[in-house]
Formats: structure tokens, sequence, C-alpha cells
């Protein structure tokens, strides 16, 4: 079967996803309940309202602006109630999206206003996903197994509690610590304590850079810290000639970046919203996936974008003709690229995945 992919086939398509905020992906009608029961007042009444504020407001080109978005969402996970419910849908709608695995992050210090503690915090949210595990294999028979990433923001100074936070937790489900947060004037040197600490226990860790600051902070996340991905990294084609005859020549940080396959964690459609790139048919990704660097689709914020990884994969697909087996690359990237020990990545990749696309690829 030869046929581009799309609607039914590619929904059911098995996906991975690595860079997917949790408070960025609440259902608006969750939002409004949660509100309700909180006394938060909201900028619209409705859902479909409140879903077209949450688009129009993150549609500014510009990221700080986007970011404020996430006052709304944040206000509504401050309980128990809250965050769990928050996480269990989470979990069932990616789902329904046909993801198979997928790192959910959130900056547990945010989550504090009404008294629970960071620990408290944690707990509550790996529960709400363990629930949404359970209620998806439940209702379907199905299986998604969701990992949670713990965020610093790299404005404040919080991040070795942070750290140490995750790997506190990194037996209960916690798999790996990131910092998030405007990048200018926040460069991820400042919070180098926090990445030493992390790599001393042996745990993984990811660094929002290369979003809209450009290379210095991919640098500064590679050479000084040590990531293990890039969270976005978009910005890494700012190393990358491209010449008139349609070959490249990379400088340094971009060759280093792709010998050492760090994995980009590129999210099209939020890099559009934010002004990293012009326009879905202009991003670098297909550029950075004909170099081999090891590029990755993802969601960002479902909400603030209107996406899910299926409309990730069909902007893709309309903008450069993928096929199957393209979406298989990428889907098999990001499985080898998950803070899972490897056997369980590898079984992922062979029992799920491998054999999921086969049937698509036919």
């Amino acid at each position: 079967m030869n046929e581009q992919p799309g609607g039914t086939r590619l929904r059911v398509a098995p996906k991975v996803v690595l860079h997917d905020h949790l408070d960025g992906g609440l259902r608006p009608e969750s939002i409004l309940e949660l509100a309700d029961d909180c006394g938060h007042r909201l900028p619209a009444d409705t859902a479909d309202g409140l879903a077209s504020w949450f688009r129009g407001s993150a549609d500014s080109g510009s990221l700080e602006r986007y970011l404020e978005t996430f006052e709304h969402t944040v206000a509504v996970m401050q309980t128990p109630e809250g965050l769990e419910r928050v996480a269990r849908e989470c979990v069932i709608d990616l789902a329904e999206d046909g993801v198979v695995y997928a790192e959910v992050r959130f900056a547990p210090e945010q989550h504090l206003e009404r008294g629970l503690s960071l620990d408290r915090v944690v707990e509550h949210v790996l529960e709400g996903f363990r629930a949404g595990e359970s209620a998806v294999a439940a209702a379907s028979g199905r299986r998604i197994r969701v990992g949670c990433l713990l965020t610093a923001m790299r404005h404040a100074a919080r991040s070795r509690e942070i750290a140490e936070l995750a790997v506190r937790f990194r037996d209960r489900g916690v798999v790996g610590f990131d910092i998030a947060g405007a990048e200018a004037g926040n460069p991820p040197s400042r919070h180098l304590d926090a990445f030493e600490y992390t790599r001393a226990a042996n745990a993984h860790f990811t660094i929002h850079a290369g979003e809209a600051f450009g290379l210095p902070s991919i640098h500064e996340a590679v050479a000084f810290c040590g990531t293990d991905r890039l969270g976005h990294g978009v910005r890494i084609v700012d190393d990358i000639t491209v010449h008139p005859d349609g070959t490249a020549t990379l400088g340094l940080l971009a060759n280093y970046v792709r010998d050492k396959r760090i994995p980009l964690e590129l999210c099209p459609s939020s890099n559009v919203q934010t002004g990293a790139v012009r326009t879905i048919e202009e991003h670098p990704f297909d550029l950075l996936a004909r170099l081999r660097f090891r590029v990755t689709v993802n969601t960002d914020n479902r909400l603030m974008s209107d996406t899910t990884m299926t409309r990730e994969m069909t902007r893709l697909v309309g903008a450069f003709d993928y096929g199957w087996s393209d979406l298989e690359r990428f889907t098999i990237n990001a499985m080898k690229s998950a803070f899972l020990p490897f056997d369980q990545r590898l079984e992922l990749i062979d029992d799920v995945i491998k054999p999921g696309y086969a049937v698509l690829v036919g």
C-alpha cells in the first residue's frame, strides 16, 4: 500500500511522544469545571470559547506571550483532585490518539499554592497517570505507558531541589529531569549544579534549548550541561549551511549533535506559534531528517496548539510528502531516545511499533 498516511489509519498508528506538557494539554471542559470548584476566573465561559482563546493567545509569535496562557491551566491544578484528574485525562487522550508510550512533563514548583508539598504534588500526578493507564486497559484492552519528567523553571532557583525530587521518585514513575521557561537571560549553565547532581545519580535529563534563543542555548545544554536530549533544538539549523545544489555543510555544533545522536524533541506546530519558524512548510524538520539527525515528532502543548500527535504527523505529511516508513522511522527514533531501560525500549519497538507499522506499510 502506497497511499499517503492520514485519516483513521494514521490515528491508530503507534506513536511515541517525548515532549508533552501536562499543564499544556488540559481538556477545556475540565478547566471550566475545575475553575468553578476553586473560584478561578477564566477568559471564556464555554468549552469552545475557552479552546479558541487558548489557541488565539498562543498564536502570538512570541514564546513569552505563549507562556502566559499557562496561568489558567496551572491555576486549576493546585489540589489533589485537580492534579489527578488532569493526569488521568491526559493519559486517556493520548491513548485515544494512538500513543503507546509518552513522557509527560510538568513543574511541581508551580503547584504549591494550596499547601501541597513537592512530594505530594508528584504523588498525585503519578496516581493520575496510573489511573489513566488502568482506564485505557479496562476500556479497550490497549496498553499505554506513561513516564513523568519533572521540570524546573529556569528563571527560578529551585532546580537542584527539583532534580533531587526527580531522583527520589525515579523508581515510582518519574523517568527524568528537565528545565523549561523563557530562554533569553536564563541560560542552562545557571542550573549546572542540578545537572551535575543528576549525572552523578546516573539519572536522565533533557533541556529546553534552541527554541527561541538559538545556538548559544544549545551549545551550553550540550557542552556544559551534558544533556541527554534537546527539548526543541530547532535552531540547530542555524549551524547548517544549505548550498544552491541542495548539499549541506554542518558547523561544529551541528556535527557534534548529529554525531552523538542527541535526540531533537521537535514540536512543529508549537514552533510556528512561538515564532521559532514561520510556517510548517518552512520548518527545518525535513532538512534535519534528511541529514539524519535523530528527529522526533512531538505535541508540546496540545491545548495551546490545538493539536495531537496525529495532527502533527498529518501536517508533516502534507508539508513534506512523508510515507508510512518515514513516520515509522520518526517513531522508532523517539522510542530509542526514551528514558527507559534498553530492554524495555527494545520490547516496545519490536512488539508494538514495528508490527503496528508493518500492517500500515503493507
